[in-house]
Order: C-alpha cells, then structure tokens, then sequence
C-alpha cells in the first residue's frame, strides 16, 4: 500500500511539472501570433490593382491614389473592417503614373501603375 501511495504521488508531481513547463512556453507562442504584423497584398493584373489587407485591430485605414504631379485623385477612410478588399481599375485613367498609398496603425505602404 505504501509503494502505490509512492507511485502516485511521483506520478502527480511529474504531470504538475510538466504542466507547468509546458504553460509559459505556450503561452509565449500565443503572445507572439497575436502581436503578427501584416503588410497589404497587391497583385497587377493588367491595369488592375487588387489590394487586401488583413485589418486584425480593426483600426482607420487610409486608402489614398496620387497621380505623377502627386495630386490627390482618390481617397476613402475605412475604419472597423476585419479585412479590406479593394480592387482599382485604370482602364480608363488618363496615360499617367499612379501611387496607390495604404496607411493603417502599423505603417504606410505604396505600389504604383503605369498607365500608358
């Protein structure tokens, strides 16, 4: 009876360890995936810009087009979305270079079009 009770008080004090060894390990990892960063995708497809962002805060996002004289041609705020879509067409935009600027709370990103 004494070597069972032995037994089992082993057995508890190694399954508490290793729960606890295994808490703060995992409980970094989870910190760092919440804290990813994530920059917008844009993908040309012919004079097509396809932009989507992944808004995890759900905080302003900024979506502004300037033309080569870097007059402001487009602008709109969006603010409490999980995910912005967008998708610009400038088939029938005057021949220019164009800078698409997305601003949120992690930073400012831009990409541009040539439009001959």
């Amino acid at each position: 009876m004494k070597s069972v009770f032995n037994y089992v008080t082993v057995a508890a004090l190694l399954l508490g360890t290793m729960g606890f060894a295994n808490g703060p390990a995992k409980s970094e990892v989870e910190r760092r995936v919440i804290n990813v960063e994530l920059d917008p995708v844009f993908v040309k497809k012919g004079e097509k810009i396809l932009m989507n962002l992944l808004n995890l805060s759900q905080d302003k996002v900024e979506l502004k087009i300037y033309d080569s004289q870097n007059r402001l041609v487009y602008k709109e705020s969006i603010k409490g979305e999980f995910v912005i879509e967008k998708a610009f067409n400038f088939e029938k935009a005057f021949e220019d270079d164009y800078t698409l600027v997305v601003t949120d709370a992690t930073g400012t990103y831009k990409t541009t079009m040539v439009v001959k």
